[in-house]
């Protein structure tokens, strides 16, 4: 099990798993952790270079502007030097060395950084205020001076990849897939992020190329991700101008389909390196809510086979044990359930964690949220 450190969702409730199997065949690479044969064990570091509201509310009720729900809005619409100002605090203070000290005392070996793509690159009159890059910088030094391996996540895309939040820019519909200059942008961003860590795979494990694109659009944007993820294998494997290989593995995501729509993709041994991202929650629709504590725990080893057998190899990059979405602005900035119940839903969750661990956890009641248990039935 993971626990998260210092503050409520400081790394977010979103936890990492792993169910492994056998490493493919003909695996030339020598990745810097022994993906197939261990467990990676770990925690987001949610909310810290990505901003998202849920995680952070007060960074964005303090600007006393409803209208500011994303991080584009966040630099938009308010004065650029209180806006600069508030995030370099913020970046200075949410996670801090001593946090990779407990993570590695508590026994886990992995954190996933989300950063967006504004870090790289902004044009256009995009409204993002940079300077997350130097905090990823010394992310992967605080990493190595625990023994902690490091998945650098990209978070969001040009135009958005799904609309979310949590993709820097909420929009009604995602538009990445929409424009090959969105495209390509990211892909230039990938080309940077292999290269800046390709002669670190001892730390950086894993370079996701893009967080969450929103599959369940449609064929438009499914056919796009298809299409970066052979892209994004090239830039990623490559990063040296030559024949050369890093050692460093491409974690794709599934785009929201079942793991038997990428059955077959990127397989060896003509693809080397490669792995599933999925993210498994349960709390996003009323049937899921409504689950009793027994359902919740048979869902989530209903998983296993699934993980276990897929051709690839498959990390849970996000998954907990919460049964509800009633935390503020978990679905948005401005958007809330009906909280009538919150208190017994909390005391269901409490039970929930319990019935997995045999025990209560002082720490949920010291305000430190329990962040993963083992994903094995």
């Amino acid at each position: 099990m993971a626990f998260s450190f210092g503050r409520v969702a400081a790394l977010s409730l979103l936890a990492l798993g792993l169910l492994a199997q056998a490493a493919p065949a003909d695996n030339p690479i020598s990745p810097g952790f022994p993906i197939g044969s261990q467990k990676v064990r770990g925690v987001n570091l949610g909310g810290w270079l990505v901003l998202e509201p849920w995680i952070t509310p007060s960074l964005f009720d303090n600007t006393g502007n409803p209208d500011i729900i994303d991080e584009w809005t966040f630099g938009q619409l308010q004065d650029r030097g209180t806006a600069t100002a508030k995030l370099t605090n913020h970046w200075n203070t949410w996670v801090t060395e001593s946090d990779f000290a407990q993570i590695a005392a508590a026994g886990l070996n992995h954190v996933r950084i989300p950063i967006g793509f504004w870090a790289f690159d902004v044009s256009g009159g995009e409204p993002y205020i940079q300077g997350q890059l130097a905090y990823l910088q010394k992310a992967i030094t605080w990493a190595r001076n625990h023994g902690i391996k490091v998945i650098v996540d990209l978070h969001g895309a040009p135009g958005s990849q799904n609309g979310f939040d949590n993709s820097g820019h909420k929009v009604s519909f995602p538009q990445w897939q929409s424009s090959q200059s969105n495209i390509d942008r990211t892909n230039a961003i990938i080309k940077k992020l292999a290269s800046m860590f390709a002669d670190q795979s001892d730390v950086v494990t894993m370079i996701a190329p893009l967080n969450e694109p929103a599959g369940f659009d449609g064929s438009d944007i499914l056919n796009a991700v298809r299409q970066y993820w052979y892209d994004s294998y090239g830039n990623i494997r490559f990063p040296y101008g030559s024949s050369r290989q890093s050692n460093t593995i491409v974690l794709l995501h599934d785009a929201f389909q079942p793991l038997s729509y990428w059955n077959g993709f990127q397989t060896a041994p003509n693809w080397q390196g490669v792995a599933m991202d999925t993210h498994i929650y349960q709390m996003f629709s009323q049937a899921e809510v409504s689950r009793t504590n027994q359902q919740h725990i048979s869902s989530a080893c209903s998983h296993a086979s699934d993980l276990s057998s897929f051709d690839l190899w498959t990390i849970v990059g996000e998954w907990t044990p919460a049964a509800t979405d009633c935390a503020k602005y978990l679905n948005g900035r401005g958007l809330h359930r009906d909280h009538g119940q919150v208190v017994v839903l909390q005391r269901q969750l409490q039970d929930l964690l319990e019935a997995v661990l045999g025990s209560s956890d002082n720490n949920l009641r010291k305000g430190r949220r329990l962040d993963s248990v083992d994903m094995e039935d």
